[in-house]
């Protein structure tokens, strides 16, 4: 059955994880494309990536949740009901990223130091700067052979390799911790206590013609799902699948 899937955080730093997460894709998906449109959402994409890294000690948090997750899968080993082999293999992945990620210059340094994107990122704050006449440079680099184009954005996207592979080692994982359940939501509304949870994790069907709107926080939230055309009445009982992470 087709659905529509929702994510919503719990805490202010995994909301700043799933940010970006959601850039790193763009950034990733726009660079194998021979589009120069597309090009110039992978800077958008990597700009807005930069401005949070300079925001916040991510590194530091990040390689926290990283120990902490070790320190919790450690409590399955010798469970007879778990794969100690597949355990063994997650934890030396989450070693190798907390390594790579501790050693690792500052996040984005390089990027910051580059002068090409020096020279274009201040026009992409501008509304519509990033027109030819505001910045010869970039209309100059879109028009450069694919290979060159490609080779550019591949070595810019290693320089946050570290990042990439932490943070979705960290993601998958914490996904992994939530198996969606059927629930049930009376009159278009939820909730439900969730102590210590980090994300919400949410299936519904398209069918139903609503959305949901996610309030709460690590120990209690509410789902209210609103109708996504105007003056359209919500059904008496909504089924949804939802997994607490």
């Amino acid at each position: 059955m087709l659905t529509n899937r929702f994510e919503h955080p719990l805490n202010e730093k995994v909301r700043i994880y799933l940010r970006l997460e959601y850039l790193m894709r763009q950034m990733s998906h726009a660079s194998q494309l021979n589009d120069q449109w597309q090009h110039q959402i992978f800077f958008r994409a990597l700009f807005d990536l930069l401005e949070i890294l300079d925001q916040i000690q991510l590194k530091a948090e990040l390689a926290k949740d990283l120990d902490k997750l070790r320190a919790k899968l450690k409590t399955w080993m010798d469970i007879d009901a778990v794969d100690q082999s597949a355990l063994l293999a997650v934890l030396d992945q989450i070693d190798l990223a907390h390594h790579q990620l501790i050693t690792a210059n500052r996040l984005g340094q390089e990027l910051r130091e580059d002068r090409f994107l020096n020279s274009i990122k201040q026009r992409f704050s501008i509304p519509g700067g990033s027109c030819c006449f505001d910045l010869p440079a970039l209309h100059h680099w879109l028009h450069l052979p694919l290979a060159h184009k490609q080779n550019d954005m591949a070595n810019w996207l290693r320089q946050i390799h570290e990042l990439h592979e932490a943070l979705n080692l960290w993601l998958r994982l914490t996904r992994d911790f939530g198996q969606h359940q059927p629930q049930v939501a009376r009159g278009g509304f939820f909730q439900y206590d969730a102590e210590d949870a980090s994300l919400l994790r949410l299936e519904i069907c398209p069918s139903y013609g609503v959305y949901p709107m996610i309030s709460g926080h690590r120990g209690r939230f509410a789902i209210r799902f609103l109708p996504f055309e105007e003056g359209a009445s919500i059904a008496d009982t909504i089924e949804f699948k939802l997994a607490i992470c």
